[in-house]
């Protein structure tokens, strides 16, 4: 099977896994495959508690998944690292820090290396300002480090595992069966419209007609769907035609396209092929090419360490030395949890001083205090 042809299958899977969740294990089982690694993951992750909790997962022992985010989770220094790269940018070990660095934390010693795990690639799918839904690929030593190959792979996929998670979120359905779907999709907060390859309305569920009932988003014009939006509906338009000549057609289009109603507010929709899988017999009732789901945008604020950073301009390293001081204490201690000598958490840390404009640990406590509640003076 040709590298396109494998590709256009596994969007299709990618996409059906939105409707019906037991989908997903085998998702990223053929995910990981296709990108070259050993193992894969759906999780969120937040910096600042330091914990998370995966979703679904492919080729990680369950032992080792548990102590992960029991434990290891705590130490592992990619985590405030992986909370800078943009949505959808694939994120390696190199990219966030030295790889020899890497080599010596506790992440890796006593979690990694036992799997004979040698890297990763990961890639935020959705962020807030202190957490992440994250996709992860990991690297098996057989395979080496990420390489450039991976990465395109990587590429190509992305943008379809994105729209199938913020959609799934939404829909969060066990099935898909078109008997059901009707019923479960009336009782959603979030606008949903059954539209065909011209944009014509097939169906629309009870938040979508209240949305169309208000006319500041959405309206009718002779059976179709238009934003009020016009620089939106064109990419809509497009979205919608290329639905239905299937899966791989729609490409990385419409996978957040933003919508602004006469009153300023600002929403975001989602659209979903229904052209094979689960998908299909879900749509196929309504005569549909594809499902939009539309919701209110949510204001994302860069997360405290994101601010500090850019502010008194560090580097990720001299990040992960000011936030393992804070939360943890000595340079001994700081060390020990990011797997780096001492020293040279030293030597971060004077950095860090001059940076910051301050001269002891208890300044740098307060310094991150402050941008992290505004009660503190």
């Amino acid at each position: 099977m040709s590298e396109a042809e494998q590709l256009s299958t596994l969007i299709g899977e990618i996409y059906d896994a939105a409707l019906d969740q037991t989908l997903w294990v085998g998702v990223l089982e053929n995910t990981a495959h296709f990108v070259g690694g050993h193992a894969a993951g759906l999780f969120w992750k937040d910096a600042a508690s330091k914990s998370g909790e995966a979703a679904y997962g492919y080729g990680i022992e369950p032992h080792y998944r548990q102590l992960y985010f029991e434990k290891y989770i705590k130490f592992d220094p990619l985590t405030i690292g992986q909370f800078f790269a943009e949505v959808e940018e694939p994120v390696s070990v190199a990219d966030l820090m030295p790889y020899d660095e890497f080599l010596e934390t506790r992440a890796y010693q006593e979690w990694g290396r036992p799997q004979g795990l040698v890297d990763t690639l990961n890639v935020a799918l959705d962020k807030t300002a202190t957490s992440a839904a994250m996709y992860c690929v990991f690297r098996h030593e057989r395979d080496g480090r990420v390489d450039d190959e991976m990465r395109r792979r990587m590429r190509l996929i992305v943008p379809h595992l994105r729209r199938a998670v913020l959609i799934g979120r939404v829909i969060n359905l066990k099935t898909a069966e078109a008997a059901t779907f009707a019923d479960t999709t009336d009782g959603l907060g979030a606008g949903m419209f059954f539209v065909d390859a011209s944009a014509r309305i097939v169906h629309a569920n009870a938040s979508g007609h209240a949305l169309l009932a208000e006319g500041s988003l959405l309206r009718v014009v002779e059976g179709r769907l238009v934003p009020n939006d016009a620089s939106a509906e064109q990419a809509l338009n497009e979205v919608y035609a290329m639905a239905e000549r299937g899966d791989a057609a729609v490409g990385v289009k419409g996978i957040a396209v933003p919508l602004i109603a006469l009153d300023g507010e600002r929403h975001v929709a989602h659209v979903l092929p229904l052209t094979s899988g689960a998908r299909r017999r879900a749509g196929t009732r309504y005569a549909a090419a594809a499902a939009m789901l539309v919701q209110k945008a949510t204001l994302d604020t860069p997360s405290p360490q994101e601010v500090i950073r850019t502010i008194y301009k560090l580097t990720p390293t001299e990040l992960r030395v000011l936030l393992a001081i804070v939360q943890v204490g000595s340079p001994a201690e700081a060390g020990e949890a990011l797997g780096i000598a001492e020293s040279t958490v030293k030597t971060h840390l004077h950095r860090v001083f001059a940076k910051t404009g301050t001269k002891r640990q208890a300044d740098l406590v307060k310094l991150v205090a402050g941008y992290v509640s505004p009660f503190v003076g």
